[in-house]
């Protein structure tokens, strides 16, 4: 599994990146509007220090205002990847900027049906939200099982995100159900290398240490 770091601020960015997890980067207006910059300034910076796909969301609702968008966003960088939301105007604009070699991910997948659709328009990405379809009263993770099992009967090579992860059962279970890719938030990431038998462990070797003999100093 491909992990994908959800967020546009630089120091986690680099922070993640120094230890060769991440193998891109998604964005939304809602994260860009939190670090307080620039849009463009801020995905060409992101692109200068991730190698893989940074995802940059279109403004616009009009296939034509997508469109103009993602065109402009593409000359940002080679890795830029151009985040589509699931319309009906979204799934033309995706299919236009297909035919033209523009990279999508098409974002605010909640259903198989709307996953296949914009694979079928074009989508090198889909991104499925597992978090917020829990919070429906469904299962998120079977929509990740469902949509996986949807793509490959029919040989598609769009890449499903597993987006709207909160915990690391998400994870593990999208990982588990096969998802190409997971996109995590910063805050949640550390969590996933942490656990307590492992800091306990640590400690217990420190302490067994202290009572090892030790060669007394040479004389000076």
């Amino acid at each position: 599994m491909k992990f994908y770091l959800d967020t546009a601020n630089m120091e986690e960015i680099k922070r993640i990146t120094r230890l060769g997890l991440v193998d891109g980067v998604t964005t939304n207006p809602t994260i860009i509007a939190k670090e307080n910059r620039d849009f463009e300034e801020t995905i060409k910076e992101i692109c200068s220090i991730v190698d893989g796909p940074v995802s940059a969301e279109v403004i616009g609702l009009a296939v034509d205002e997508m469109v103009e968008e993602a065109r402009n966003i593409a000359t940002w960088a080679p890795n830029v990847v151009v985040k589509i939301p699931m319309t009906e105007d979204g799934l033309e604009a995706v299919n236009i900027l297909s035919k033209e070699g523009i990279k999508t991910n098409v974002t605010l997948i909640f259903s198989v049906a709307q996953g296949l659709m914009a694979a079928k328009a074009g989508a090198t990405y889909v991104s499925p939200f597992v978090g917020r379809v829990d919070d429906i009263g469904e299962d998120g993770i079977e929509l990740i099982q469902n949509l996986k099992t949807t793509l490959a009967n029919y040989g598609f090579e769009t890449e499903i995100i597993t987006a709207s992860v909160r915990t690391i059962s998400h994870l593990e279970k999208a990982a588990k159900a096969g998802a190409d890719i997971a996109t995590i938030p910063g805050s949640l990431l550390p969590k996933l290398w942490k656990h307590p038998l492992t800091d306990n462990g640590i400690k217990q070797f420190l302490e067994d240490w202290e009572k090892v003999p030790k060669k007394a100093e040479s004389l000076s």
